[in-house]
């Protein structure tokens, strides 16, 4: 299969971390995570995404168990690959639970988050689900509606409200728990865009 455009250019941006030796690239994850802490971070920005690219690369080269760098202070060492954790925070939380950045397996799944966090959770879900479901509809549920053009554009504007509802009121209450939290800011079957989404 021919590589992707967006992939072709992923690797390309990462051949900037493959010349960093591992005491340089655990130097710059521990330092840039220190600057994540305390705050929610939106998947694509490019901080995050520079995160995302070296961390990938450390991933490979067991870089966190070589302890070569200090961890900065609140990021334990996640369950799935003892790397700090930094979840990322999706539409499919009810089945794929946080995602562990370097990894990219769950880091916690749905039943294991705090209790306290877990019924606003369930209603988003709920929401986000039947929302997102139209860009999915079979024939027949396309055919029930007069415009179907209309019904997607009208759950894409669900869809950029509830993921702002989420970055506003759900996400900030994960800091709680974890140190920092990514949020994933688009839905590309629905055609919503970062740009499409404006936390208050």
């Amino acid at each position: 299969m021919a590589e992707s455009l967006p992939d072709r250019l992923w690797k390309e941006y990462s051949l900037a971390f493959d010349e960093f030796d591992d005491l340089t690239l655990a130097r710059w994850l521990a330092q840039t995570l220190s600057q994540l802490h305390g705050r929610t971070w939106r998947f694509s920005h490019p901080l995050i995404g520079a995160y995302r690219l070296a961390a990938e690369l450390a991933h490979r080269r067991q870089i966190w168990l070589k302890r070569l760098a200090n961890v900065p202070t609140g990021f334990a060492p996640a369950l799935c690959c003892r790397a700090p954790t930094l979840p990322l925070f999706s539409r499919d939380i009810l089945q794929s639970g946080l995602i562990c950045q370097h990894c990219s397996e769950t880091l916690v799944p749905f039943e294991e988050l705090p209790a306290d966090l877990q019924p606003a959770l369930q209603r988003w879900v709920d929401d986000y689900a039947a929302v997102h479901a139209v860009a999915h509809w079979d024939d027949h549920q396309r055919k029930s509606v007069a415009d179907y053009d209309q019904a997607c554009d009208d759950a894409a504007t669900k869809a950029e409200t509830l993921l702002a509802f989420a970055a506003n009121r759900l996400l900030p209450r994960f800091l709680e728990y974890y140190p920092a939290v990514l949020w994933e800011d688009q839905d590309e079957c629905l055609e919503v865009l970062p740009e499409d989404i404006i936390p208050a």
